[in-house]
């Protein structure tokens, strides 16, 4: 764990500004699940009393990005398969749509952003940069829907952000999905400068079913 000490530009109270520390640190994947949550060593990282942190914890654990249990404490809660696949399923459609949309809307100049956001992605997958692989996967799949020109599909993304973030941390670190997406972020791009809807759905569908396929067989083989 990596939480380095903030310092207090406005006047919210400070188990506000913890939460929020705590919060974002969970969903980048700073804090791992599974990771114990121990107050004194929070404290002692962020400059503050073990006050706030226990405040923070317990609002963690009603959004449930924190477990308590008895005689083991605090830690993060887990990702689940099925959570993960949940959200892959919302997400292969939405993606689908936006991919659509943005075929017949999407701008010369936001087509060179995307493919320089590509370009990025494939320099980060060489060196095996995780962050800026999440970085820039990110703003690869948010410029898209930002081209679909429709506000309700973008709010419900945005509704979702949260899940997708730290679910985005979970598969680049887990499922070793990054050398295969350079490719099919090209087919995507390719298809979005060609102005075809239809392959431009089709591909970003796959994208994700693709990692659903990865998951789910990575899942059974753990089992057998």
């Amino acid at each position: 764990m990596d939480i380095e000490k903030f310092r207090i530009y406005d006047h919210r109270p400070l188990r506000e500004l913890v939460f929020e520390q705590l919060r974002g640190a969970i969903l980048n994947g700073t804090l791992k699940p599974g990771e114990r949550l121990m107050e004194m060593d929070l404290a002692e990282k962020l400059g503050v009393s073990r006050t706030p942190i226990r405040e923070a914890i317990r609002k963690l654990e009603l959004e449930g990005l924190v477990v308590m249990e008895a005689r083991k404490g605090a830690y993060v809660a887990d990702v689940s398969v099925k959570e993960t696949v949940e959200i892959l399923e919302v997400r292969s459609v939405l993606e689908g749509l936006a991919a659509s949309l943005a075929a017949k809307r999407i701008t010369e100049e936001e087509l060179e952003r995307l493919y320089k956001i590509s370009q990025d992605f494939n320099e980060a997958v060489k060196v095996n940069d995780m962050k800026k692989m999440i970085e820039n996967d990110t703003r690869f799949h948010n410029l898209i829907f930002e081209a679909t020109r429709n506000k309700k599909l973008i709010q419900i993304v945005n509704s979702l952000q949260e899940l997708v973030i730290r679910f985005r941390t979970t598969y680049f670190s887990e499922y070793k999905r990054g050398k295969e997406m350079p490719a099919e972020h090209n087919l995507i791009y390719k298809a979005l400068k060609n102005g075809d809807a239809v392959t431009a759905q089709k591909h970003a569908e796959h994208h994700v079913d693709m990692l659903k396929e990865v998951i789910l067989y990575e899942e059974a083989n753990n089992l057998l």
